[in-house]
């Protein structure tokens, strides 16, 4: 027999996730990876610390958040199997670039503070590495899936490897190179946006 699975108590649950996520991605960003606990992360939240605790231990709520931040999602579906994204992906050809980078914009804007804190973690415990290496294999499944949809789409003309091209676009919208230009370099969402359109145009979909 198939147990019953109440929605309400589902929506509860997605809620409660949602809350202990947006808290650890402010205590983690304020504190840092060894400055934050489930205690401090319990009271931001408004939960107890075993509520808490039934989303991880440090490491991999430290993942979740910043995943979290990136997609607003409580879940680590990678993007190009996310239902949620469909609409974007149906964008029609001359909308489709600008919209994902507008999403990609809007992610990193949110998320873009906690990536150092990510690092630093990873640097100094094997269980934030392990899960963070994770956290780059879907990157790259993303990315591959996105020059898979320019081929498709007739967008993308280039005879270059797929695997390079998908290396290329990982490198210009990576967390790192969004927080040199914008946060450190002062660009504007807006021109950050434009910017990696074109760049993508001129590095990706052609030769």
């Amino acid at each position: 027999m198939t147990p019953y699975i109440s929605p309400l108590r589902e929506a509860q649950a997605a809620q409660t996730r949602r809350r202990v996520l947006d808290a650890a991605v402010a205590v983690f960003s304020e504190k840092g990876y060894s400055g934050a606990s489930l205690a401090l992360i319990a009271k931001r939240a408004d939960v107890s610390v075993e509520t808490v605790k039934q989303h991880g231990p440090k490491a991999p709520l430290l993942i979740a958040a910043f995943g979290h931040a990136f997609t607003r999602a409580v879940d680590d579906t990678p993007l190009h199997q996310r239902s949620d994204l469909e609409n974007l992906r149906s964008l029609p050809d001359d909308e489709f670039l600008p919209g994902w980078m507008a999403f990609v914009a809007e992610g990193y804007e949110r998320s873009a503070r906690l990536w150092p804190r990510v690092l630093e973690a990873a640097a100094v415990d094997p269980a934030v590495g392990t899960r963070l290496a994770s956290l780059q294999a879907n990157r790259r499944s993303d990315m591959e899936s996105v020059i898979a949809h320019l081929r498709d789409r007739g967008l993308c003309r280039s005879s270059r490897d797929d695997g390079e091209l998908a290396s290329v676009i990982s490198f210009l919208i990576s967390p790192e190179s969004y927080t040199q230009l914008v946060d450190e370099g002062g660009m504007s969402q807006d021109t950050y946006r434009d910017w990696i359109v074109h760049a993508i145009e001129r590095l990706i979909l052609t030769d």
